[in-house]
């Protein structure tokens, strides 16, 4: 089908650990000349050979430097997780266009989050509060099963102030730091107590009708 001819692979990392990493996710990594990432993205490749572009909060600048490369370069574009949530893979396929690129699906932190504590998330609604508080939110207590990705100081704090009305006789709340890390910590914790909680940076909210758990 011709899959393999793209210049570009869009490549989920998975959520932190190298266990995490798929077998497709390393052969890409192998087959690159150049690899661009976040600088602990770039770290689990510390074999590969390949140039590399370290991906800070200038975006535009590294998109600018990948159009700057070497046509007959292949290019592995290093993202946390699965690309298709809320990933630098939209930018780049927006930039250079599909046909250009192949996406490599990875274990995404939210899936790695619902697998902690058993549950499926085929009917999840998925929210990124990871950079900046999200401009508009339909209905929480319309969901069932909600997942939000934090991580910055004040995400839990927003996290707190949307949740529905009916969280503390309703919902149950997994706070879900760190996954697949060895230092990973899950916990559950009262609706009322979330505002006030440190949290790090790798974080994902899980907030749960109780009847969905056994």
């Amino acid at each position: 089908m011709g899959m393999q001819c793209e210049r570009i692979a869009i490549v989920g990392c998975g959520p932190g650990s190298p266990d995490y990493l798929t077998p497709a996710a390393e052969k890409a990594v192998e087959q690159a000349d150049v690899l661009v990432g976040a600088k602990r993205l770039l770290a689990l490749f510390s074999n590969s050979s390949a140039v590399r572009i370290e991906v800070n909060s200038g975006i535009e600048e590294t998109l600018q430097r990948m159009e700057e490369t070497e046509k007959e370069k292949r290019i592995a574009v290093l993202v946390t997780g699965d690309p298709g949530i809320f990933s630098l893979g939209r930018r780049v396929i927006k930039r250079f266009g599909r046909e250009n690129c192949r996406v490599i699906p990875g274990i995404s932190s939210v899936h790695a989050a619902f697998a902690a504590i058993g549950v499926d998330w085929a009917d999840a609604w998925i929210i990124s509060a990871h950079k900046e508080d999200p401009d508009s939110v339909p209905p929480i207590a319309h969901w069932d099963k909600i997942a939000i990705l934090g991580g910055r100081e004040t995400s839990l704090q927003w996290i707190a102030a949307h949740l529905p009305a009916d969280s503390v006789e309703e919902r149950r709340v997994f706070v879900c730091e760190n996954l697949t890390l060895d230092d990973e910590r899950i916990i559950e914790i009262r609706a009322s107590d979330l505002g006030g909680l440190k949290a790090a940076s790798r974080t994902v909210v899980l907030i749960m009708k109780k009847s969905l758990i056994p």
